[in-house]
């Protein structure tokens, strides 16, 4: 069985304005529905049965449409984030409780095609406490950001890049729960500052996908995979 997946849909949604205003991301409609439902069947149909919700603003809207995870054939449960929004490293710390030793992690806004289980079958030859699937994406759909030989990310950094950056971070990784050991409860963390520390440490290990990412984080990336996934204009 693979470990359940963690999907972090607990932010802001700015660049979507005005339409997240008043809607959550994993909301917005894409080929006739809820962005989360095309997520959540894709899941289903990789051989994941557990998904936790990291939420924040508006996540009682998806709790609401999303319910159980039943109608999807999961198991689905949530993470609140409180009173103030955590990041992403954060979120994941506080579902810790919920996600158990190692779990998938994903965003809110992707849609990722690659086979989770054969990512999970190279994570546990790696012997390394992570694993992030990289791309090798050439600048081509967004900035490079990942140094990757050998099944190893050697860097990691998305603010100080390099011409040797040729791959980019999939948005998907399998993770133990010890990594975010740094990180105290209730603090504001960052997912990408916790990647940066396993690379430099030679803890991450990387597993190339051939299968290129959707996201709905733009609006130009929303009307893309609503042609992918047969939506009208």
């Amino acid at each position: 069985m693979l470990p359940p997946v963690a999907i972090l849909a607990g932010g802001l949604s700015t660049r979507m304005y005005p339409v997240t205003r008043t809607i959550p991301k994993a909301l917005l409609e894409v080929a006739g529905e809820p962005f989360i439902t095309h997520q959540l069947r894709l899941l289903k149909s990789k051989g994941i049965s557990g998904v936790v919700l990291c939420v924040g603003n508006m996540g009682d809207l998806i709790e609401k449409f999303v319910g159980d995870g039943s109608a999807y054939g999961l198991s689905v449960r949530y993470s609140y984030d409180g009173e103030k929004l955590l990041g992403t490293g954060g979120a994941i710390k506080k579902a810790l409780p919920k996600l158990g030793n190692e779990f998938f992690i994903m965003y809110g806004d992707s849609y990722l095609t690659a086979d989770l289980a054969e990512i999970d079958e190279g994570y546990r030859k790696s012997g390394k406490p992570a694993m992030m699937a990289v791309f090798r994406n050439k600048n081509l759909w967004d900035t490079s950001n990942v140094i990757f030989r050998e099944g190893k990310v050697i860097k990691y950094d998305k603010l100080e890049r390099s011409p040797e950056m040729e791959y980019i971070d999939y948005g998907l990784a399998i993770i133990k729960a010890e990594c975010f050991s740094g990180v105290r409860e209730g603090e504001v963390s960052e997912l990408a500052d916790i990647y940066k520390e396993l690379a430099a440490g030679g803890k991450l290990a990387g597993c190339e996908v051939s299968e290129r990412f959707y996201e709905i984080g733009s609006f130009t990336g929303l009307e893309e995979l609503n042609t992918v996934l047969g939506g009208k204009k």
